[in-house]
């Protein structure tokens, strides 16, 4: 385990460097200047915008800000903001706490209803149960997020008038009454990533279930005389939740660095929508450090995944 643990360890370094090096130069090649919002302004000079140029190491060649960078990246510092010359890590740590709370209680409450479901649709196969759980999965992963973040406040924030549709970020919880406003505006974007996550883990759940149900151990433990929950919780399970925490695996950085279509949709001011914000202002510190950060969560949530193998399917071995 140790030797297999340091191996992916080893592998991961370089897979990461390749990771920084394309994302840089496809950020550093891409249309757009961070100083295009100075071109329009009489009183900024060529000079002046020629010197914040230089100030923010835009004028070196490519290779040097990018050793520059990671350098700094290795010691914890991860730069400066092009627009609002704040520190790219403070700008990742006002936005987290609302990602968490939107998307991690999506996800958490997504898991909970898909898996479950999942289940009894696969062990009822072709019953009302089956047809209902599959019509919902059918429905939740066909809708695009921003179509049913649309319809949710066309229904319940226009013409119910039930829920607010823009999310104040200014809001602090103080007492009883900011708490309920919380919990209103965050209703609506948190149930359409319930929607969508949900619908895609309870299919791949299903899938996995029912390939196990066909399998030789399958039917030799029900000769055995095992219940029918014994056989579920001992054998099936297990092997049927290894595509299943492969997809968790992928999916869980995505709590860390928001929902990029939700957070526009309902302007919540999480990580999702600071990296569309800095896309369209060419804010290159901040867009690269987020896509680092996912890049390395990636990696480190795989190797747990793979770890989980053979914990979940002795048959494993590393």
């Amino acid at each position: 385990m140790l030797q297999y643990l340091s191996k992916r360890l080893l592998f991961s370094i370089p897979t990461l460097i390749a990771i920084s090096i394309v994302i840089f130069s496809i950020l550093a090649l891409a249309p757009g200047d961070p100083m295009g919002e100075f071109a329009s302004n009489p009183s900024i000079t060529e000079e002046v915008r020629e010197n914040i140029r230089k100030s923010l190491g835009l004028d070196q060649p490519i290779h040097i800000r990018y050793f520059k960078w990671a350098w700094a990246f290795l010691r914890g510092d991860m730069g400066y903001s092009f627009t609002s010359r704040s520190p790219v890590f403070d700008l990742i740590l006002q936005r987290l706490p609302t990602t968490l709370w939107i998307v991690g209680v999506a996800y958490f409450i997504g898991v909970l209803i898909a898996v479950p479901l999942g289940i009894i649709s696969a062990l009822k196969r072709y019953s009302l149960v089956d047809k209902l759980v599959t019509t919902f999965t059918l429905l939740g992963f066909s809708l695009p997020t921003f179509f049913t973040g649309l319809l949710f406040i066309i229904i319940f924030g226009v013409q119910l008038n039930w829920l607010p549709f823009i999310y104040n970020s200014t809001l602090q919880v103080t007492d009883w009454n900011s708490l309920v406003l919380q919990f209103k505006q965050s209703i609506m974007p948190v149930c359409v990533l319930i929607l969508y996550q949900s619908a895609v883990l309870m299919r791949f759940v299903r899938s996995s279930i029912l390939e196990e149900l066909v399998q030789e151990y399958v039917r030799t433990a029900y000769a055995k005389g095992l219940s029918g929950f014994a056989v579920l919780k001992n054998h099936i399970l297990r092997n049927a939740m290894i595509p299943v925490v492969t997809l968790v695996a992928l999916d869980v950085p995505a709590i860390f660095t928001g929902a990029l279509v939700t957070e526009q949709v309902f302007r919540v001011p999480g990580i999702g929508a600071l990296l569309v914000e800095s896309i369209y202002r060419s804010d290159t510190p901040v867009v690269m450090a987020i896509a680092f950060i996912y890049a390395i969560l990636i990696v480190i949530f795989n190797l747990i995944a793979d770890l989980s193998y053979g914990w979940l399917d002795p048959r494993v071995r590393y």
